[in-house]
């Protein structure tokens, strides 16, 4: 992505130095991947089941930086800042074209720990939009956690994270979230997580009409829309289920399958349409 030299959001809490204040870390590569699954983009840390914490590790060890490694981190902290700043353009001028305002998302930058507007979370919980405060959480030590765990190398691969996480907020300006939220008071939890996998495949659909409209302007590069298909691809309830405990539970399922997620960004990618992003109504998801 042809991202220096563009212009920075100025929508961003840089929390990178301050504690959280003593939370506990998961402990276990599976713990950690379920975190993921639950919260990966999208998730609400509120609901982490306890089972899921399985170690005890005190926030506040947080290791400091070395030089280099603190200069890798504010390239990416720029990065991401330019990201966003490219997703307000966007959705500033699709919001306008609907007869609406856009209320723009604030990006908050932590590391290691943080309290959201939706409980205390963790670095292993994953990039995560909060609809109670309408901010979007990154430890931007998760850049290499996608290339390191989930094989997703490339700085479009983030990219395709933080528009996802702005898709959420799309959906909370929309109510698409709140009607989510009050269904989930009403149906089976096999019903709520088939909402749920529609909520996120939205999304991952909005993702791609952001990334329309950054083709446009001619700041995407050769292999861009591939290093995001291969971030969906890697992060599908199949795939993550199979690599967790070897077997996969479709009924389970919150995000969709590595195909589906796929499947929409690329739809969202091509037509650059809001409204054919419609995934409740769709009857390949029923």
């Amino acid at each position: 992505m042809l991202w220096q030299g563009r212009r920075q959001s100025s929508n961003v809490e840089d929390r990178r130095g301050m504690s959280a204040g003593g939370l506990a870390v998961g402990g276990g590569v599976i713990g950690v991947i379920a975190l993921i699954i639950n919260l990966l983009l999208g998730g609400d840390p509120s609901n982490i089941p306890p089972e899921l914490l399985p170690g005890q590790a005190n926030s506040q060890q947080s290791s400091e930086l070395a030089p280099a490694e603190q200069a890798a981190d504010e390239k990416r902290a720029e990065f991401v800042k330019v990201v966003l700043a490219e997703t307000e353009d966007t959705w500033n001028t699709i919001f306008q074209q609907m007869g609406k305002k856009y209320p723009e998302p604030t990006l908050v930058l932590f590391r290691d720990a943080v309290q959201s507007g939706c409980g205390n979370a963790t670095a292993q919980s994953g990039p995560f939009y909060c609809p109670g405060d309408n901010k979007l959480y990154i430890d931007l030590s998760f850049y290499e956690e996608l290339q390191s765990r989930f094989n997703a190398p490339g700085d479009f691969a983030m990219a395709y994270v933080v528009a996802h996480e702005v898709g959420h907020h799309i959906q909370t300006l929309l109510g698409t979230s709140a009607k989510l939220s009050k269904a989930r008071q009403q149906v089976s939890e096999g019903q709520y997580n088939k909402l749920s996998v529609k909520l996120e495949l939205q999304a991952d659909y909005y993702d791609g009409v952001w990334a329309h409209y950054a083709d446009r302007i001619k700041i995407l590069e050769p292999g861009d829309i591939e290093e995001a298909l291969t971030a969906a691809n890697a992060i599908g309830d199949d795939r993550l289920q199979k690599e967790t405990q070897g077997t996969v539970v479709p009924d389970a399922f919150t995000h969709g399958t590595s195909a589906q997620r796929m499947y929409w960004f690329k739809k969202g990618f091509k037509s650059g349409d809001i409204s054919m992003g419609d995934t409740f109504n769709d009857p390949s998801l029923n």
